[in-house]
């Protein structure tokens, strides 16, 4: 029985193929800038514990998230001003920073008066 070989050009077209799959899928991570964001949690009164373990027990942290833009970046970080903790924590502040540059020009992007804020048992 005879067995099949490929041509030399075939295999180097298929490297080259290969090749070019694999430079397009580590590239695509690329596009995506580096999105951070900064909160900092305000407990309630005696929560500080509970509050503050989203931070490793600190009241500030950043976290890195995927962001295709600076908007994007912008609206990642005002979704994360929701508080589903309202009980625990009073407020939230939240800033954010998209490939080492200040979104929003570094301000705090929560609303003070949002709803969801200042609801711990009095």
């Amino acid at each position: 029985m005879k067995r099949a070989s490929l041509r030399p050009e075939v295999i180097n077209k298929m490297r080259v193929l290969v090749s070019c799959l694999l430079l397009f899928c580590l590239s695509v991570s690329a596009f995506a800038g580096e999105c951070v964001l900064k909160t900092t949690r305000t407990a309630c009164p005696g929560k500080e514990k509970e509050s503050f373990s989203k931070c490793n027990g600190q009241a500030s942290c950043d976290e890195k998230v995927a962001a295709d833009s600076e908007k994007d970046c912008a609206e990642k970080a005002a979704k994360s001003c929701d508080n589903s903790r309202p009980a625990i924590t009073k407020s939230k502040t939240v800033s954010a920073t998209f490939d080492g540059k200040p979104v929003s020009g570094g301000k705090n992007v929560c609303a003070a008066e949002r709803p969801d804020y200042n609801k711990c048992e009095q």
